[in-house]
């Protein structure tokens, strides 16, 4: 009897028949409920929109509004190498030629024809600056040529496997992208320098360096930000170790120097310096 005083407690609630109730509520009850929660929604995503279309509003396609940069740009290495490793054996083409297709890869943007197709022959040794007039934007904005000959004999052109075939490997480095970035004052350019790390100062050898003297014209900055400056290339420096030493391990670091950027901290390995490991293994 119990039982069934409650199956049938339990029927009503769900439907009564007698009041017309669905879950203990009349019709009309629930339509002024769903009519609540329908005006209370509609006004949360018009609120929500109306944020977005002012936050919107505050926003330049072509530069960020708000930018929190490092004081230090960071610094990257190519070929990319998992874990910073490059190891190969000279005699061996299997284990170099993947590293000689990443550069081409990397430099085929750099090709001088598509450099005097797409980019401006800028004066060098000052910077590119191109500002708005008044209310006029000045977009897109011109980006100067940096073509792949530059590099000479890492460029892939005069050696088509940048060394790596002789065991003088060339590897380049390329400073990261900061949007109106300065990189220099009072006309000096920033510039690479490579050495090596801990005990292996007796084995890293003679460098070389293309550019001459390592150095990241100024002409290249400021950087205008990817929609602005649609054909920006960035500027390389290539490092040629000629006669490293064969058959260990020599960890690399290479800073970049400018009067007007800090040194990176000991937190972020990557900020103005980057520290790899170069292994050339040879049966001589």
């Amino acid at each position: 009897m119990a039982k069934d005083g409650k199956k049938s407690e339990w029927k009503e609630f769900i439907w009564n028949p007698r009041t017309r109730e669905f879950c203990g509520r009349t019709a009309s009850s629930w339509g002024l409920i769903l009519l609540f929660y329908l005006a209370f929604y509609i006004f949360l995503a018009g609120l929500f929109a109306l944020t977005m279309y002012v936050m919107l509003q505050t926003l330049d396609d072509h530069k960020p509004t708000y930018q929190d940069r490092l004081a230090t740009p960071g610094v990257m290495i190519r070929p990319k190498a998992e874990q910073l490793e490059i190891t190969y054996n000279a005699e061996y083409t299997e284990t170099w030629e993947k590293y000689v297709q990443a550069l081409n890869n990397f430099l085929s943007p750099y090709n001088d024809s598509v450099q005097d197709q797409k980019n401006y022959d800028c004066k060098p040794d000052q910077y590119f600056i191109q500002e708005d007039s008044g209310s006029v934007t000045n977009f897109p904005k011109r980006s100067c040529q940096f073509k792949r000959s530059i590099l000479e004999e890492c460029s892939g052109i005069m050696d088509r496997y940048y060394g790596y075939n002789l065991g003088q490997p060339c590897i380049i480095i390329k400073l990261n992208r900061v949007i109106g970035l300065l990189p220099g004052k009072e006309g000096e350019a920033p510039f690479v320098t490579c050495g090596a790390k801990a005990d292996d100062s007796d084995k890293i050898g003679q460098l070389m360096y293309f550019p001459a003297n390592g150095t990241f014209n100024l002409m290249y900055y400021p950087y205008y930000g990817k929609k602005a400056q649609v054909n920006y290339s960035q500027p390389l420096v290539a490092i040629k170790f000629l006669n490293i030493t064969k058959n260990e391990d020599v960890n690399v670091e290479c800073k970049i120097s400018a009067n007007n950027i800090p040194e990176g901290s000991d937190r972020d390995k990557f900020a103005g310096r980057i520290s790899f490991k170069l292994r050339i293994n040879s049966r001589d």
